[in-house]
């Protein structure tokens, strides 16, 4: 007996949808048309018999450059609110910040139970050379495959959510895991998590000659977390005068330090080399081998469920959803109440 799987897109906006207009490219594409139509290019395959479709967008579809933590929050009420009528959902999402939506709904759906697949473009509907439909049509034989979890799926290849960042928009390959084949730490995924509300992450790439005035300034005020990003596996300037006191005076003030690095593939060791072990004197937490996506989309996570500071970098460090390949912590933290 051959058995209906009920899939539905959602619709966020992004390149996929977009069409020419005075002011450059901007979503107003029929999403739904395109879709259908690129659904029945397939013919008879076999692989796409019996599936029920439906289609479904949210309330003002933006490029994916406005997102915020809001429309994270949006996309995820969405899929609860309909959990029940379909077997999956493929979320169509613009490529600057799918990565960051991904993890965002990995982090709060991780005990969801259905599939869920985000996928998009470089190219929109209809453009020559497109990729929107091959990647409509992969995510969403992956979203009918009947898994569950998180993913993204863009130029033939499913990318765990949480391991997904972008490397190109040019290329059709967009998206690359860069730990592939490396299998992530236990998951200790979060029961019925606080809606995601907007936090002050602040994200501050170290360069040659960056000056601990600017640091201080980049700081000022104190925002809610700040993400570090390093060199190699998590060095930076330790003979700049005056840096080390500047991040030990936010964290002793309730503004966690997360370091990472600016390269695609290392894990940071804030022991390894003198360069980086001003960091842990400072306080400053290492966060392994986390892509900024990831690490960015996790902080707003912890933030929004209001874990007290002193209990933040046990959260940090610990695997919730795949996007450590080794749990720091070493055991599961107690709940937070």
């Amino acid at each position: 007996m051959r058995i209906t799987r009920r899939v539905q897109f959602l619709y966020t906006g992004g390149t996929i949808g977009m069409v020419p207009s005075p002011r450059g490219f901007e979503p107003g594409g029929d999403i739904h048309a395109q879709v259908r139509g690129a659904v029945d290019a397939q013919g008879t395959d076999p692989s796409l018999a019996d599936l029920d479709l439906g289609f479904a967008q949210l309330k003002e579809v933006i490029d994916s450059s406005n997102i915020t933590p809001e429309h994270w929050q949006e996309i995820i009420d969405h899929l609860h609110a309909h959990d029940d009528a379909h077997d999956g959902f493929v979320v169509l999402h613009g490529t600057n910040t799918m990565a960051h939506s991904a993890a965002a709904a990995a982090l709060a759906l991780s005990d969801f139970g259905k599939p869920v697949v985000f996928t998009g473009s470089q190219i929109p509907f209809g453009m020559p050379g497109s990729d929107a439909p091959g990647n409509v049509v992969g995510a969403l034989l992956a979203a009918a495959s009947g898994g569950s979890g998180v993913s993204l799926y863009f130029d033939g290849t499913l990318l765990p959510a949480m391991r997904a960042t972008k490397v190109s928009a040019l290329d059709p390959r967009g998206f690359v895991n860069p730990y592939d084949g490396t299998p992530d730490a236990p998951r200790h995924g979060w029961a019925d998590p606080a809606p995601y509300r907007r936090h002050d992450v602040t994200v501050i790439t170290l360069a040659p000659g960056m000056t601990a005035a600017r640091f201080r300034a980049m700081t000022t005020p104190a925002p809610a977390a700040v993400i570090l990003r390093a060199y190699g596996a998590g060095e930076g300037p330790c003979d700049e005068p005056g840096l080390e006191q500047a991040i030990r005076s936010l964290v002793t003030g309730g503004t966690p330090v997360v370091v990472m690095s600016q390269c695609l593939h290392t894990r940071i060791n804030l022991n390894k080399y003198a360069a980086a072990r001003f960091f842990a004197r400072a306080g400053a937490i290492g966060a392994d081998d986390m892509s900024l996506e990831a690490l960015y989309a996790k902080l707003q996570f912890l933030l929004s469920q209001e874990i007290p500071p002193g209990r933040l970098s046990t959260w940090v460090r610990t695997n919730i959803a795949g996007e450590l390949a080794a749990d720091l912590h070493g055991s599961i933290p107690e709940p937070v109440s």
